[in-house]
């Protein structure tokens, strides 16, 4: 067995204690992997698994890399640790942690960056950075354990360790081979080589050939699967421990809601009720099951009181206000940016709507407090901001709380909030023993931050043939991201977060404007708008509507100027060689007709990322509008993200964006009275089912930039598409989203 310290280099070396604890009969190579006697390759993994696939993609980095057998892969969660940092994340999200000064963190390899991320434990799993960040300490690793197990293996035989090769478990040399089992220990005893001898081909899937049953051997399936498929695969409230009890809660409608009172004798006697306990803007019932901590809580019909509850009517009216007569303020520009526009020659309205995330599972987190040590079962996305808020509500030392991370069963970024967790814990303070706190459908509605609602006005100046001179966009919102990030970093609550932005610009929330088209001057402007609704994340971001916005109003310059719309696109996308591939290559995919009216095919095209190393995507929709609503009938998509580390999980992040932007083109909505939700269940939010679906063909464009997320991507192109497609088989625009919801 071995065990010892991880040292993580940078211009500052740190050192941990190894997070990666060894078992019985288990050797411990560095922070990522473990070898055991059984020949057994223990990966851990550092980001929540939320049906991404990310529990396997970085164990095959790790086998890849290591020359393992995927049969003998393990995977375990990994613990909050310096030793594994999200730095691009953490660079994307400067501005949230470091407001005043975001520009002195916003590159990966920043020193300061580094050393705050390695401080904070800044492990989040959010925008699709989770291969950036740990593809290549993965594969330095593994690399490293290989070397190693080569030394050992080598000095049995006598030969050079740099002659001997690694391949499916076994280290060789010459006909001869010892398995990773029978080298760990001896190997542990060796100097790791720095750097770390790579090999000289990054992990990319091999496609093995069709077999006989006319299907495609995986070279890699997925780890997860088997225990999704026979039900054993554990979630959040699938934890159960000894004396455990059921929490359910009740909050306030959506604003300023304080606990005001409620009937506590109404609940007394009541068999199996363990106790009751009030928070200062909720109210939770125990019990030894959780129906009847719920229906204690219906007996007891807790009452708050409320100041700015949100309502739609008032949310409308503000973003109004703001995109007529509100001050923008410039956040990006190209060119002269709108300087030579005096009066633009077209000008278009946008309006969207709040949108909720549609998770399967709500909220759900277990707590034990003993003995002055607090653990927590959750699924979150933001581990150690978890940790920390629940420390803080129950007075206890950072280190004295303990967080498992579990799985997600979706989380859409609605996990990255977590209130649950500080309730959980104060009510197993109370309580005194186990507690597991699960929210009901209508609390996971009310209390959830949707997507912000914006109202935008984008125009141009056009030139001859439609040739667009000068593009702006002002988009009128709350500043969301900001908001999320003082409630993630600073632990504040919703309307003190609120607050603390009020009036500041936000980049982030304006991300994907800047259109990838040869445009020569383009404005970006931000009109931050306080509304009475707490806002956050959601699966693809602003690029949910940015890409709406671009992508509709070009579909309409092409149309007024009788322009084909591919060709249109095309014209102006002489500087991106791969979102041309991936236009042509979806044309040929669905058969494209040039969007001829009747036809209900409309096109629609994203890039997100860097411009030199990001996605793209090219999208065809083909829809119809009738008496029923609309129907999409089918999706072709043309998909450029680099190379391909695993083809089956790639597609299928791909298929589910597409039909997770199916949902927010055509639902998803969220309205709000009084402060209370208006669509408080999963069938009110209008989610495509299965007889809604759409055929869906994906073709991977052949690059070889490097891997980008296929996750958040495809989302993005969804809604102008099938807005595009309606216009064609319909004639009318629809400029807001959800389609359909202002009606036909």
């Amino acid at each position: 067995m071995g065990g010892g310290l991880l040292v993580a280099y940078a211009l500052l070396p740190r050192t941990y204690e190894a997070p990666l604890a060894p078992g019985h009969g288990e050797t411990a190579f560095n922070a990522w992997i473990r070898i055991g006697r059984d020949g057994v390759v223990t990966v851990a993994v550092p980001q929540l698994e939320m049906g991404q696939g990310i529990s396997t993609l970085l164990p095959q980095v790790v086998a890849m890399e290591l020359g393992a057998d995927w049969r003998q892969i393990a995977v375990e969660p990994a613990p909050i640790s310096g030793a594994y940092v999200n730095l691009p994340l953490a660079a994307r999200w400067a501005p949230l942690w470091r407001p005043l000064i975001p520009a002195l963190a916003d590159e990966p390899d920043d020193y300061w960056l580094r050393r705050w991320a390695e401080s904070e434990r800044f492990g989040a799993t959010a925008d699709g950075t989770s291969l950036a960040a740990f593809e290549l300490p993965c594969r330095e690793a593994a690399a490293t354990a290989r070397a190693m197990l080569a030394m050992a293996a080598a000095d049995r035989w006598d030969v050079d360790w740099r002659t001997c090769e690694a391949a499916q478990g076994f280290i060789v040399h010459e006909g001869k081979r010892l398995g990773f089992a029978e080298l760990a220990e001896s190997a542990a005893d060796y100097s790791a080589p720095d750097p770390p001898p790579l090999r000289a081909e990054p992990p990319a899937e091999t496609v093995l050939p069709v077999g006989d049953n006319g299907t495609r051997e995986l070279a890699f399936p997925r780890l997860d699967l088997p225990s999704k498929v026979d039900g054993s695969y554990l979630f959040a409230g699938d934890v159960r421990l000894p004396d455990m009890v059921y929490a359910a809660i009740r909050h306030g409608p959506a604003g300023r809601a304080e606990l005001s009172s409620f009937e506590k004798e109404a609940a007394a006697g009541r068999r199996g009720l363990v106790g009751v306990v009030d928070g200062k803007r909720w109210l939770a019932a125990v019990a030894r099951d959780w129906w009847t901590a719920e229906q204690a809580l219906e007996a007891m019909a807790p009452r708050f009181r409320v100041s700015g509850p949100a309502a739609t009517a008032r949310i409308d009216e503000a973003l109004d206000a703001g995109v007529r007569r509100g001050k923008p303020r410039r956040v990006a520009e190209r060119g002269a940016g709108d300087d030579t526009m005096d009066k633009p020659t077209l000008a278009l309205r946008f309006d969207v709507m709040p949108a909720a995330h549609g998770t399967l599972e709500t909220a759900s987190c277990t707590a034990r407090l003993t003995d002055g040590r607090l653990e927590l079962w959750l699924a979150t996305q933001a581990p150690e901001r978890a940790r920390a808020a629940a420390a803080k509500a129950v007075g206890l030392p950072l280190g004295d709380v303990v967080l498992y991370p579990l799985p997600a069963g979706g989380s859409f970024d609605r996990r990255l909030e977590h209130d649950h967790a500080i309730e959980v814990a104060l009510i197993a303070r109370e309580i005194g023993r186990p507690v597991q706190l699960i929210y009901s459908r209508w609390q996971e509605q009310l209390t959830l931050r949707p997507r912000a609602p914006v109202a935008a006005v984008l125009s141009a100046k056009l030139g001859d043939h439609g040739h667009i001179d000068t593009f702006r966009a002002r988009l009128a919102m709350p500043s969301t991201a900001l908001e999320f990030g003082r409630r993630l970093f600073d632990n504040r609550t919703s309307w003190a977060a609120m607050d603390a932005v009020e009036g500041k610009v936000d980049p982030l929330a304006l991300e994907g404007l800047m259109p990838p088209y040869a445009i020569p001057n383009v404005a970006i402007d931000h009109v931050p708008v306080r509304i009475p609704l707490a806002t956050g994340r959601l699966r693809g971001n602003a690029h949910g509507y940015t890409c709406f916005f671009v992508e509709s109003f070009i579909d309409e310059v092409a149309q007024r100027h009788a322009q084909e719309p591919l060709s249109f696109r095309i014209a102006m996308l002489g500087d991106d060689a791969r979102l041309v591939a991936c236009l042509q290559t979806a044309a040929r995919l669905a058969q494209w007709d040039g969007g001829a009216p009747g036809t209900g095919q409309g096109l629609a095209c994203h890039r997100m990322g860097d411009p030199e190393t990001g996605g793209r995507i090219a999208l065809i929709a083909s829809a119809v509008a009738g008496e029923g609503g609309v129907r999409v009938e089918k999706l072709a998509a043309a998909v450029d993200i680099g190379r391909v580390i695993n083809r089956d999980i790639a597609l299928q992040q791909i298929e589910g964006a597409l039909l997770y932007g199916v949902g927010l083109a055509l639902g998803s909505s969220v309205e709000y009275e009084r402060g209370l939700p208006q669509e408080g269940r999963l069938a009110a939010l209008e989610l495509p089912t299965l007889a809604d679906s759409p055929e869906v063909n994906v073709v991977l464009v052949q690059s070889d930039a490097e891997p980008f997320d296929p996750g958040e991507l495809p989302l993005a192109p969804v809604a102008p598409a099938i807005a595009n497609a309606l216009f064609s088989a319909t004639g009318l625009r629809l400029r807001r989203l959800p389609l359909l919801s202002g009606g036909l």
